[in-house]
């Protein structure tokens, strides 16, 4: 999701994976980051300790940008009948 974005909008996307014990020293918790898994977009925390929704990334990298809101995705038919 997030390489597709970021050529969406023109953004650079860094992934940096670890082992989950790198996260969990006391040298990580130093750099006041968030803990995994997270996403940041510029200094801002979007999400942290859980998954992110697509329409809500693309969101807070708009705004980030200056950019309108996306309009969010379209419901299938299925969706519209049962309200979801």
């Amino acid at each position: 999701m997030m390489p597709r974005l970021g050529q969406k909008y023109q953004v650079e996307c860094e992934v940096i994976s670890k082992p989950i014990a790198e996260y969990l020293t006391d040298e990580y918790f130093e750099l006041d980051l968030p803990g995994a898994p997270a996403v940041m977009v510029g200094e801002e925390i979007v999400v942290e300790g859980s998954d992110v929704e697509e329409h809500n990334l693309e969101t807070v990298i708009c705004q980030h940008l200056g950019l309108p809101a996306p309009e969010p995705a379209r419901k299938g038919l299925l969706g519209r009948l049962l309200g979801k």
